[in-house]
């Protein structure tokens, strides 16, 4: 695929002022140059790169393409055609990827790639218009988040070891992230005051700074009352939380500091890989598998929004059919005419 001085401009422009990684730089690119070799074909053009850049420098320096591409005057080069695009021309482009059977996560990407080019290219006088303002992303399907049985999350919390402090205080950690559906980020800025032993719950600052309390199940309160029983008997961590305690961190590391959220994926990763469970299983599942297990036991959407701190009751609806399906299930078994008998 040919690269044009046009679309090379844009990448600088992703790497050096938005700071896009490489991978998502060379991603972008990749989808514009599928779009250069389309209108290439499509409209038969053969220039030279001398030529390409030749109207690259004539755009760039606020001239105009020198044919009528509004007009359907056969344009000379890609770049005079690219700068002169309009809807249709996109729209054509989008009608062959769809031939090529991209999925809809693709097509998704590849026109976002195109709706940022023709912004970026529109304030810096490269294009006549911006034709993506007429293009509609198409809806994608809503995915489940991959959640985990209970009997696996069972086989992950029995991993640690019971008789080291750091191991009570995975095995806390652990059966925390699972009691309450909590982000891994709101269990690692936990403080030591968050928790509340007698009200069986936690205190937890989200997204946003905003704050909820969250209820902890019998298992988790247990296993973070051996694991503050274990760190209090521990000379190394003695004076963990009386130091500070406003600011103590509930969950320490082996020097008596703060977890760091990629700690806690490391240690996942070693009891995954201990019990022989899928690697790929993250802190974000057991927040799913929270969610699930308790939508699929009856707790209402709304409840669930609540305890994940999810803003927007929409963001939860990911989970809908489970609801549905868990309706239609109390129905039938309600019903006296649900079911044939």
């Amino acid at each position: 695929m040919s690269t044009l001085k046009l679309t090379e401009a844009f990448g600088e422009y992703l790497t050096d002022e938005r700071h896009f990684s490489p991978y998502t730089a060379r991603c972008y690119g990749a989808d514009l140059r599928q779009f250069v070799e389309f209108l290439r074909r499509e409209f038969n053009i053969d220039a030279t790169p001398e030529a390409e850049l030749e109207a690259f420098k004539v755009r760039s320096e606020g001239g105009r393409p020198s044919s009528d591409v509004a007009g359907r005057i056969e344009p000379k080069t890609v770049t005079e055609l690219i700068s002169g695009a309009d809807a249709d021309m996109i729209r054509a482009f989008l009608a062959h990827l769809s031939e090529q059977n991209y999925s809809a996560a693709t097509m998704a990407r590849k026109i976002a790639t195109l709706r940022s080019f023709y912004k970026w290219a529109e304030r810096r006088n490269l294009s006549d218009t911006n034709p993506m303002t007429l293009i509609r992303t198409p809806r994608q399907a809503k995915r489940l988040p991959k959640a985990i049985t209970v009997e696996q999350v069972e086989q992950l919390l029995s991993a640690p070891d019971q008789h080291d402090v750091l191991g009570l205080r995975d095995r806390a950690m652990l059966e925390t992230l699972y009691s309450t559906g909590i982000r891994v980020s709101e269990l690692v800025g936990l403080h030591f005051k968050d928790l509340d032993i007698e009200g069986e719950a936690l205190h937890v600052r989200g997204k946003g700074k905003k704050e909820r309390l969250v209820p902890l199940g019998t298992h988790a309160l247990l296993a973070i009352a051996r694991y503050i029983e274990k760190v209090r008997a521990d000379r190394r961590f003695a004076s963990t939380w009386q130091e500070t305690p406003e600011k103590a961190p509930l969950f320490i590391n082996k020097h008596g500091g703060r977890l760091s959220s990629r700690s806690v994926r490391r240690k996942l990763d070693k009891y995954l890989r201990q019990v022989g469970l899928d690697p790929s299983i993250s802190p974000h599942t057991l927040r799913h598998s929270f969610a699930t297990h308790m939508l699929e036991r009856g707790l209402d959407l709304r409840s669930v929004q609540e305890l994940l701190g999810h803003q927007s009751l929409s963001t939860t609806q990911v989970y809908t059919h489970l609801t549905t399906r868990g309706v239609q299930d109390t129905y039938n078994k309600a019903h006296p005419r649900a079911e044939a008998g």
